[in-house]
């Protein structure tokens, strides 16, 4: 019965073929059809007959790589498919054991004994696809057990057979390292073939084994130099100038003897990859050869005004691996690499717009700037964006080492916001804020610059503009002592046009008011204090002083000003914007009224320059700049949960955080409209003290009472709650909302830089500003090294050395003790063969890290 099942599903069954034009034919979705196709092959795989299981197989294989089905229930299957007679049987499972077998499954080695009798077979196409399959599963216990097999097969008489067991080689010797005392020598062997089919795939593996560790191949750089000179396979010679680029790195002899063969090769009328080869080569391994170097420079400048957009970006990448250490090649063709900026390719124009940053220097950084700025203009998005991040990395790199006139340079990023697709706001206005902070003398030009942005309408509706807006407002109050007039800054700060901002960044545009305000107010008074005259006879005064003076006019103008535009922000929905308009509508409401009393009322006067002084006093602690690894240096303290699991924080203070609805509710109802009053204005520590220890009884107890039933969420602290209140009051100033993005219209140099203006000082912090990372060491000791070290300096030899070494390491008087008291001291003995142990280890480790000899031919 199963014999006649097995033959009608043989007779009616569909091909792959079949499924294909099946799935094809699918108009609503192929998701049924390959269920239902799939319910098919799990009936037809399950059979007896080779022949159904195959095809079967074969159809699930093409489902699985098309279609992602899971195939892994199949690999029994498959290893019974792999036992067939029939080479297209076999040639199927292999290719399903290839492309769904890995080191977890179960099944994987039962396929050793077949790979074993494949690899003896006569037929080379068996022995074919048993070496593709070994080297794509092939594992620890396959590599191990299957090493004598390949090592056969490296010697095989048959070409085809012969250049896909060198490929397999690599599998091999990564798996299993120890197969490298068995084959190594007989792969060196293949180096002398006149097959360049063989000589392509032997060369290839030593390309790659190169890559790991290229100290252990010195000693075959003979070979590698005669297939080089020999040689004229182009492909032959491609993977040993690779060889060799690894090589003449560690080994400046080598290089010396290389540069001659390799330059004759640049000389003949070679391919361009071999070329491209040659010359990478050259600026990569031989670039202390001067010959060569200048060959290879004029070998580029080819490649740089060839009309083929993939030989111009080959030049320009020859040119970026030369640039660290030569770079006048890179100045040489600095016309061709500026021309490449205009290039339609997108990756020419990024390779030399990496070459200019490359180029950047004190003397030429005005230049190179302008340049890129103009091709910013006329660029996309993509690209001009690209453009002002590298001009920004490159004149911020380390505390802007290369950045003489700061003046020009601010003037340049004010420029950057105004280019047409530009969304680098957030770095332009980090910028503008770090250099107010670090560099004095440059923030004059600054308040120039920030008011300029301030005032420019095409910044306002752009979001991705807001961040340099945010940063201009904060540094035209920030500095605004520095400004020739602050009610332009004042003017600027509250244009109705400033509607269009978010909330966040029209705090910042009322807080920068405020500090205007009080900085004016304050020229004011001192104004009246040095010079005595009446507030009166001030309205008709013009202003004498080159810095901000005031006259009684010109502070009742500006006050009025602020009071205009802060008017409609004091009902806005959002409660920062609402409480900051508040704040210093209050504060304009009570200096106005003292302001314009009387002069007989010296009193009052008094009283308002005192509150303008305490405001003042508030803003005149000067920011710095910070270390980003500030932080780290401060231990953590004790009872400080930053780890601590705080989602049931709620439910623990749920109680506490109920609003109180008693007498304080009370507090603020007589009053609808905020007043203050100068006389209520206390600046003395006794009437501070006094009056922040007027806390309500019963909040005070409910926050003892939750500081004792949840201390594990306090910090441990000895100082009081006044403390904790003046910490209070102190964020409130300097809680700034973060910054957004930006873009703008039109660009036109104005400003060039002085060359002969000294640099100005550049506050920079400590070490731990820069990160810097550790470079790995890297190790020879890996198994592989060290075998092939040790085949290649020969088993004899290294036999002796560890003779030598165990002897050297064993004292007669400890050989004399273990012979005589080996049944009794098992422990002491066992302590004794481990230091022995650890001797010899030390020894070959350092025969392992000994450097290879070099031959003599290089000498």
């Amino acid at each position: 019965m199963a014999s006649s099942n097995s033959l009608m599903y043989s007779l009616f069954q569909r091909s792959l073929e079949d499924l294909i034009k099946g799935i094809r034919l699918q108009l609503h979705g192929d998701s049924s059809f390959i269920s239902k196709s799939l319910d098919e092959i799990r009936r037809e795989i399950k059979l007896t007959d080779l022949s159904t299981k195959s095809i079967a197989l074969q159809k699930l294989s093409y489902l699985a790589a098309l279609h992602g089905v899971d195939m892994s229930w199949a690999a029994f299957h498959a290893v019974e498919v792999v036992s067939s007679s029939r080479f297209g049987d076999k040639r199927i499972g292999y290719h399903a054991i290839a492309q769904s077998f890995n080191d977890q499954t179960p099944v994987l080695l039962l396929i050793t004994n077949q790979l074993r009798k494949d690899l003896n077979s006569s037929n080379e196409y068996e022995v074919s696809l048993a070496l593709e399959c070994l080297s794509r599963v092939g594992t620890d216990d396959l590599a191990r057990d299957l090493t004598s097999e390949v090592f056969t097969l490296l010697g095989s008489s048959k070409a085809f057979v012969r250049k896909k067991a060198i490929g397999v080689v690599l599998r091999v010797f990564d798996k299993y390292p120890d197969a490298v005392k068995v084959c190594f020598k007989r792969l060196v062997e293949n180096l002398e073939s006149s097959d360049q089919h063989i000589l392509s795939a032997v060369v290839g593996v030593f390309c790659e084994l190169t890559t790991k560790d290229p100290r252990s191949y010195l000693p075959l750089a003979p070979e590698f130099y005669k297939i080089l000179v020999d040689s004229r396979n182009t492909w032959v010679l491609i993977k040993v100038l690779k060889v060799f680029a690894k090589l003449a790195s560690i080994e400046p002899r080598l290089a010396k003897k290389v540069a001659d063969p390799i330059c004759e090769h640049m000389r003949r009328n070679v391919g361009k990859s071999l070329l491209f080869e040659c010359i990478r080569t050259v600026v990569s391994g031989l670039s202390d050869q001067e010959t060569a170097l200048k060959l290879a420079v004029a070998k580029i400048r080819d490649f740089l005004v060839d009309d083929d957009p993939n030989l111009k970006y080959l030049g320009l990448h020859a040119l970026s691996i030369v640039a660290p250490k030569h770079l006048w090649a890179v100045l040489e063709n600095k016309e061709a690499v500026v021309k490449a900026l205009s290039d339609e390719d997108p990756n020419v124009k990024l390779e030399a717009l990496h070459l200019l940053m490359a180029m950047v220097n004190e003397d030429n950084v005005s230049e190179i700037s302008r340049i890129l700025m103009n091709y910013a203009l006329k660029s996309g998005p993509l690209f001009c964006n690209e453009v002002i991040g590298s001009v920004l990395l490159a004149c911020s790199r380390n505390s802007y080492e290369i950045v003489v006139d700061f003046d020009w340079y601010l003037s340049l990023l004010g420029e950057m916001a105004r280019i047409p697709h530009c969304q680098r706001g957030q770095e332009i206005g980090h910028q503008l804020i770090d250099i107010g902070m670090r560099v004095k003398d440059a923030r004059p030009e600054l308040v120039r610059i920030s008011r300029a942005l301030l005032i420019d309408p095409a910044l306002l509706g752009n979001q991705s503009l807001h961040p340099i807006l945010s940063a201009a407002a904060w540094a035209s109050g920030e500095y605004v002592e520095f400004s020739k007039t602050s009610y332009d800054i004042a003017e600027a700060l509250l244009q109705p046009r400033t509607s269009l901002l978010p909330p966040s960044i029209r705090a910042i545009y009322i807080h920068s008011t405020f500090k205007v305000l009080v900085f004016s107010l304050k020229a004011y008074f001192s104004a009246q204090e040095s010079t005595s005259s009446p507030l009166v006879e001030e309205s008709t005064s013009s202003v004498s002083s080159p810095e901000n003076a005031f006259t009684y006019k010109s502070i009742s103008s500006l006050v009025n000003m602020i009071e205009l535009g802060l008017c409609s922000l004091s009902g806005t929905l959002d409660v920062e914007v609402q409480e900051r308009a508040k704040n210093v509508l209050g504060f304009t409401g009570m200096i106005k009224h003292k302001i314009a009393e009387e002069v007989t009322a010296q009193g009052s006067e008094i009283e308002a320059s005192r509150a303008v002084a305490f405001m003042e006093d508030v803003f005149s602690e000067e920011l710095c700049p910070v270390s980003a690894t500030a932080q780290e240096k401060f231990p953590l303290p004790d009872g400080l949960e930053l780890k601590e699991n705080l989602e049931d924080l709620q439910e623990i203070c749920g109680e506490f955080l109920k609003p109180v609805v008693e007498s304080n509710s009370n507090l603020f109802s007589s009053s609808e409209k905020i007043s203050f009053s100068v006389a209520r204005l206390r600046i003395s520590d006794q009437q501070e003290a006094s009056s922040s220890s007027s806390h309500p009884p019963e909040s005070a107890s409910l926050l003892a009472e939750h500081r004792k039933r949840h201390g594990m969420y306090y910090l441990s602290s000895q100082k009081s709650d006044d403390h904790n209140d003046s910490n209070g009051n102190n964020n409130t100033l300097n809680e700034y909302p973060p910054a957004n993005e930006i873009s703008a219209d039109s660009f036109n140099p104005k400003k060039k830089m002085n060359q002969s203006k000294p640099r100005p000082v550049v506050v920079k912090l400590d070490e731990g500003d820069d990160f810097k990372m550790k470079p790995d060491a890297s190790s020879n000791d890996e198994p592989l090294s060290r075998a092939i070290q040790t085949a290649l300096m020969g088993k004899g030899k290294e036999k002796e050395r560890e003779k030598d070494n165990h002897e050297r390491s064993l004292d007669p008087g400890i050989k004399e003790q273990s012979s005589r008291k080996e049944k009794k001291t098992k422990k002491k003995n066992g302590e004794k063969s481990s230091k022995h142990r650890s001797r010899r280890r030390s020894d070959k480790d350092a025969i392992a890290a000994k450097p290879v000899e070099i031959v003599d031919f290089l000498l």
